[in-house]
């Protein structure tokens, strides 16, 4: 039996024998799902030009091995020319995806999996520049605030024709061996015909909640036709627009209540709030950082008690304990754990295994959201055609000495020791972790915890030697006699550029509460990375005057869009004063303040900004003397070779002939200032390589 077979045999077994909800099988017309646990279509942008290619399907089939249920493919999936926001999306309007899909679904059912896809019509969403260069079309001409176009108002010519498109993408999912496909209400086109907000036609599409409702209605049985009754037709469906003159809760059940009757449709996947701003993306359809778990569960359970069909919701549930609650609860009858899926994909077999505290947490960074699919700390996520989720045994054991205890550090550590290898970790602080402690200090960030504290267990599973307050000099590193060192010692707050540092402090010292914070507090960030407004707010909560000043022209402008905009939220709530597009030149004491002269990026003209304390964020300056010291009594003089890094040199011995001598690697911000990322990637590339 190979591993994809006894994959298949434990899942069944669990399904069949276990008490816990999240393992019960499920039937969902006439599909039989091995659990509860499904992913939800997004948007991966791992296609090919519109194609689900091996990387796109790779990252899918991740999640079948893993033990889910159904993994939901093609995020906005486009079922016409003219339903593109410019790249990034399944190209459902031609025949030529077809056999991609068939070689996607053969490898989703090889593991027991189900798989279907979301089939979609942007309709003012698309943008009429780029892709076919069409014009965006809609109900009526209402522009979205989000993207930006006036679209043209559909003619029946225009009606007719998308809905024959709708049906022809349901029939290639059919056709490619697919087991189901979902629509979408919300800000897709089928959703502005039933919103007031975006159909304001006085026609047969317009005005009464009927009338509103009959494109979609047509939509479906359209589909219903081409694909038969045996086939799933799902809708993702809004429960409640949540915005003045959208749909409420009371309408949307009614509506959901017309589609129940037509008999075309055999679930809803139930989302909340609008579409059509950062905002709403951000705090309702996809709740980012700044949202709580699972916001949406009681009103979800609500609607699934005054309807009949088969519920999924997927919104912001990180954990297993929120998932099993909502299946326990008869909330949802499927659980969508997405996210959680791209920070571990095998989230079901670890549970079937009793390995629930080995799960990679999500810890809701909406970094996925920001550089599509990848997590802030699984590295393999999207890298599926490069680097593999399951680490393999090193053939030879070596030594292996990582100095550093931050993300990179204890993630080297962790592959180095996955791989086989006697690892010792030398950490100069008392605790593990790095960087992400003084992100964690700040109330918004605080579950980033979850990076230190899985890698902090995983260590200690696998036997890694954790030296704390132990700062390791060379020599300290050489009595250990490695045959291979990680340099990740990372770097310091980067202050000496500026004249007048000595009057200034940084954000580390300030969130760490290294030094407390006065009163009056100007901020200064020249990153635009989460570090500065997530200490300019956290002092504001705690009652601080707070004004920021920025290089940039936009505040947090290195940070995920769900984030960014949640950010500038938060900071006029906070009546923090931002002031834009200055570049700091010094700082001087002024009384018993700090005087700082700011030059305008545009104009050049200097201006002056005083408060009781000033604290600067420029990233940081590589803390780099240990591999100084260590490069010149290396094998490889420290040099890690770009091919390395780029996965275009297979696995060698990486300098490790020279008999009595080590190989060196220096990683994440002990190169560069970068992010955690970065960091936890860079050490998972070199380490796989040990």
């Amino acid at each position: 039996m190979n591993g994809a077979e006894q994959d298949v045999k434990t899942a069944s077994q669990a399904g069949s024998t276990s008490s816990d909800p999240l393992l019960q099988p499920f039937r969902l017309k006439g599909l039989t799902l091995r659990n509860r646990v499904v992913s939800t279509s997004h948007a991966s942008m791992l296609d090919d030009g519109g194609l689900p290619l091996e990387r796109y399907q790779l990252y899918h089939e991740e999640k079948a091995r893993g033990g889910l249920a159904m993994t939901m493919a093609g995020g906005s999936a486009m079922t016409s020319p003219d339903s593109s926001w410019g790249g990034g999306q399944l190209d459902l309007s031609s025949d030529r995806i077809v056999p991609h899909l068939q070689s996607l679904s053969r490898r989703i059912h090889r593991h027991g999996a189900v798989v279907m896809c979301q089939v979609s019509h942007l309709g003012r969403r698309a943008t009429a520049y780029a892709g076919n260069w069409l014009p965006p079309v809609a109900p009526s001409r209402v522009r979205e605030t989000r993207n930006r176009n006036f679209p043209k108002e559909m003619d029946r010519a225009d009606i007719d024709r998308i809905v024959k498109d709708y049906a022809s993408a349901a029939k290639r999912c059919r056709d490619g061996g697919l087991d189901g496909i979902e629509t979408v209400t919300g800000g897709h086109l089928i959703g502005q015909f039933l919103s007031r907000r975006t159909n304001r036609r006085t026609d047969a599409f317009g005005g009464s909640l009927e009338n509103r409702a009959r494109f979609g209605l047509m939509v479906h049985e359209a589909i219903r036709r081409a694909v038969g009754d045996d086939f799933a037709v799902g809708i993702r469906f809004v429960i409640d627009e949540a915005v003045d003159g959208g749909s409420d809760f009371e309408e949307c059940l009614a509506l959901a209540r017309l589609f129940e009757r037509e008999g075309h449709i055999d679930f809803f996947n139930c989302i909340f709030g609008s579409m059509d701003t950062d905002l709403s993306l951000a705090e309702q359809n996809m709740p980012g950082m700044f949202s709580q778990s699972a916001p949406f569960l009681p009103l979800v359970g609500q609607f699934k008690r005054e309807t009949s069909l088969p519920i999924i919701h997927a919104a912001a549930i990180r954990d297993v304990a929120t998932a099993r609650h909502a299946i326990r609860e008869n909330l949802v009858d499927l659980v969508g754990m997405t996210r959680a899926h791209i920070a571990d994909p095998h989230i079901v077999n670890k549970v079937m295994r009793g390995e629930e505290e080995r799960i990679r947490p999500c810890v809701g960074a909406s970094y996925c959201l920001y550089k599509k699919v990848q997590c802030i700390h699984n590295p393999a996520s999207g890298h599926e055609t490069i680097i593999s989720h399951t680490i393999e045994r090193a053939e030879t054991q070596k030594r292996v000495v990582v100095v550093g205890g931050g993300p990179g550090g204890m993630e080297a550590a962790r592959v180095a020791a996955e791989r086989g290898h006697t690892v010792s970790l030398l950490e100069a602080g008392a605790r593990l972790g790095g960087q992400v402690l003084v992100a964690a200090s700040a109330f918004d960030r605080k579950d980033l915890i979850g990076i230190v504290d899985w890698r902090t267990g995983e260590l200690a599973r696998l036997g890694v030697e954790v030296h704390l307050n132990t700062y390791a000099d060379a020599e300290i590193v050489l009595a250990e006699k490695p045959d291979a060192v990680i340099i990740a010692t990372g770097g310091i707050p980067d202050m000496e550029w500026l004249e007048g540092a000595e009057h200034c402090d940084s954000v580390w010292d300030v969130l760490t509460g290294l030094v407390p914070a006065k009163d009056d507090v100007l901020i200064y960030d020249e990153t635009g990375r989460q570090a500065a407004i997530s200490c300019a707010l956290h002092l504001a909560r705690l009652g601080r005057v707070v004004s920021l000043a920025i290089a940039d022209d936009t505040l947090a402008i290195e940070t995920p869009y769900p984030d960014r905009v949640s950010f500038r939220k938060r900071a006029a709530e906070r009546g923090i004063r931002v002031v834009s597009d200055v570049r700091l030149v010094k700082a001087g004491r002024q009384g018993n303040g700090i005087a700082a002269t700011f030059r305008h990026e545009l104009t050049g003209a200097e201006t002056e900004m005083t408060a009781a304390q000033l604290i600067v964020e420029r990233g940081t300056v590589p803390m780099e003397d240990t591999y100084q010291e260590l490069r010149v009594r290396s094998a490889n003089n420290g040099v890690t070779d770009i091919a390395l890094m780029t996965g275009t040199e297979t696995r060698g011995d990486n300098g490790f002939q020279a008999a009595g001598s080590f190989v060196l690697h220096r990683i994440g911000d002990a190169v560069a200032s970068r992010d955690i990322y970065s960091s936890i990637y860079e050490a998972y590339r070199i380490c796989s390589q040990l």
